[in-house]
């Protein structure tokens, strides 16, 4: 066998491996638990947070991320070394850690006086676009990072040469050539809020009907042993997310 074959092979293997853990869901999959799932207030009220979380995440951390992966990737600073390593911090500690540590900020008297005097987030609707962003911050700059770092400097270089200042060099040669890998990130980070469970819970809890998203509905439907209900939330959060993922990179093809 080719090494080609053997790399086919492989991606093939992957892909029959996640196909059969989807498949597995219609065991309990049936055309009434589709519509009981859609009928129910609960469940609905569960994808309008996720949906309406996830879509004002990938707003705000894009407000962070497009400067911040830009300065990364352009320039040198005192520091940048600490602090693009710092990034990395979602990916090696737990959601759930890091949903804790918004916990414990809380209780340390400048978190308990942003409780008291600006907004509370323990809890509430506020504390699951809390924890999402602070869980897909990170990544988000990153992929910002590396859609900037496929723009050569040249492009900078010669705007300026041009009588371009930094900032119109920015928004009129370097963010329209890193449009396709921008979008693809606000993507990815849309996904990965809708899908973040560990810090949304930790801080949001379980409320029903008030801070459950389409994660942490699973898992309550699985406490209390309603393996249907947990099946249909599954198959919506794959069907929405595969969705959205095959529709941006249709978009960014084109």
């Amino acid at each position: 066998m080719t090494f080609r074959r053997a790399g086919i092979a492989v991606a093939l293997l992957t892909f029959f491996i996640y196909a059969a853990l989807i498949a597995s869901l219609t065991t309990f999959l049936s055309f009434d638990t589709v519509a009981s799932l859609f009928s129910s207030a609960r469940t609905l009220h569960a994808i309008k947070t996720s949906v309406f979380a996830a879509t004002l995440v990938v707003f705000i951390a894009g407000l962070v991320a497009l400067p911040a992966g830009f300065a990364l990737s352009r320039h040198d600073f005192v520091g940048k070394r600490v602090v693009d390593t710092m990034l990395e911090l979602p990916l090696f500690v737990s959601p759930a850690a890091l949903g804790a540590m918004l916990l414990i900020f809380f209780s340390t008297s400048a978190g308990i006086w942003i409780q008291d005097n600006l907004q509370q987030f323990v809890f509430t609707v506020y504390g699951i676009i809390l924890a999402q962003f602070v869980a897909v911050l990170g990544v988000s700059v990153r992929l910002c990072k590396a859609a900037f770092d496929e723009v050569p400097t040249r492009y900078d270089d010669m705007a300026r040469s041009l009588g371009a200042g930094s900032f119109t060099a920015f928004h009129t040669v370097v963010l329209p050539n890193a449009r396709r890998g921008l979008f693809a990130a606000a993507i990815l980070t849309w996904a990965k809020a809708m899908g973040e469970f560990g810090a949304t819970i930790t801080v949001a809890g379980t409320i029903a009907m008030r801070t459950e998203t389409l994660p942490i509905s699973i898992y309550m439907r699985l406490a209390s042993a309603d393996i249907e209900g947990a099946v249909g939330a599954i198959a919506l959060l794959i069907v929405v997310s595969l969705t959205v993922l095959y529709l941006s990179r249709f978009i960014s093809a084109r």
